[in-house]
């Protein structure tokens, strides 16, 4: 009789449990469970970017729900600082080095924009030159008074229908130069 007490107190704890840890909740309007991938990034070597970076990390964890940018090890990603332009490649959905370019920052363009643009091809988004201002991935065709480091509503969709199993758009590894002269193809 014991036993059956302290299996039925186990069994009713163990649905108390249950109940309380949930998967992460993406805020869809069905307000279905997502899970959330965390993704590690090492910008150690990122030199005096290393602010931009963390920013831009706390930008796509403000605006989208299933990836959770964090700094860490072992890394997914990896951050150097040089002096060329901003380039990334992408090397699988999450995965791949980003290059923050001096060049551009000499320029005048924003580093906590570029930050997030580049951060934006590591999350499976291409380059998409509008010119505008309000795209992040148009990168530096959006002109160097542009310092929006904020993802659209359709970038943030992307992101979120890429890391619900849908096929990205970028490219891997191929490295996305961000560049004001049009893209090579």
């Amino acid at each position: 009789m014991l036993r059956i007490i302290r299996l039925t107190v186990a069994f009713v704890l163990g649905l108390a449990f249950l109940a309380t840890v949930t998967p992460a909740q993406a805020g869809t309007a069905s307000g279905e469970a997502v899970a959330v991938r965390v993704l590690r990034y090492d910008a150690s070597r990122a030199a005096e970017f290393r602010s931009a970076i963390d920013q831009a990390a706390q930008v796509w964890n403000s605006s989208v729900t299933n990836v959770r940018l964090v700094a860490g090890s072992p890394a997914d990603f990896v951050v150097y600082a040089d002096n060329g332009w901003p380039r990334t490649q992408p090397t699988s959905l999450g995965r791949g080095t980003i290059w923050m370019g001096r060049q551009a920052t000499a320029e005048g363009h924003n580093p906590l924009r570029i930050a997030t643009h580049e951060i934006g091809h590591v999350l499976g988004l291409p380059d998409r030159r509008t010119g505008l201002c309000s795209d992040l991935m148009s990168g530096a065709s959006a002109g160097t008074g542009c310092t929006n480091p904020y993802p659209n509503a359709a970038e943030k969709a992307e992101v979120e229908r890429n890391f619900r199993g849908y096929t990205p758009l970028v490219d891997f590894g191929r490295v996305y130069v961000d560049s004001p002269e049009p893209a090579a193809r």
